[in-house]
């Protein structure tokens, strides 16, 4: 008997490749694919400023295809809901039965998501719900995961931190009010290899630039 199909939202960071790895260890649902929403016209990863060619390389390691969701540059609630309407709408036409966060304890952000599927004929699944954050960030490491972080809030870290590998020595220089995992929206990352690829990425890290409040670390792929 053939399992329930899902989608996985797919931010490019450890959170969402953490959940996929979990989701398929699990075995009840099978991910059939990433939904990532991409701002354009710089054409990257919404809020984690990952290229589009780190992100194509990245689905292509899972095996999974890709379902870009692109928004302007400036967008407003109900923009994003117009073009999340139209991803569900796919996702209904592929049989999709399930969508997959990586959302780990905000309470506000998973009744937003349970409230925006609630008129459709997807339900949420969210496999990483309040697990301890340190304890999870340390899993992730010790599994071989690689992720740099593509963005931070220099109000929250040190800007030196942009492009800093997701690592143990990451979690020691954190600032004492910053969550191991970032849920609170700190900082951001891209992830290169770990459990859930078939092989790693190689990226190179480049410009470190500040633009609208935060300061992103930009990865290519390595040459």
């Amino acid at each position: 008997m053939s399992k329930p199909r899902a989608w996985i939202c797919w931010s490019s960071g450890k959170d969402s490749a953490w959940a996929l790895h979990v989701v398929r260890q699990q075995n009840e649902v099978e991910v059939v694919g990433l939904l990532t929403t991409v701002t354009e016209p710089f054409d990257r990863v919404s809020m984690h400023g990952v290229r589009n060619e780190v992100l194509v390389a990245q689905a292509e390691a899972v095996g999974l295809p890709l379902r870009r969701v692109p928004i302007p540059a400036t967008c407003s609630n109900e923009i994003y809901q117009e073009a999340m309407r139209g991803a569900v709408a796919d996702a209904c036409r592929q049989d999709i039965e399930y969508m997959v966060f990586g959302d780990l304890y905000l309470e506000d952000i998973r009744e937003y998501r349970e409230q925006q599927l609630a008129s459709t004929p997807l339900s949420p699944i969210f496999p990483l719900w309040e697990r301890p954050t340190l304890e999870l960030a340390e899993e992730m490491i010790a599994s071989g995961l690689v992720a740099h972080l593509t963005c931070l809030d220099p109000r929250r870290m040190p800007r030196e931190l942009a492009g800093h590998p997701f690592d143990r020595e990451l979690l020691g220089e954190l600032p004492s009010d910053v969550d191991p995992c970032a849920e609170n929206g700190e900082f951001h990352t891209c992830v290169s290899a770990g459990p859930m690829f078939s092989s790693p990425i190689e990226v190179e890290l480049g410009p470190v630039v500040e633009r609208e409040g935060f300061v992103f670390a930009d990865l290519t792929l390595a040459r």
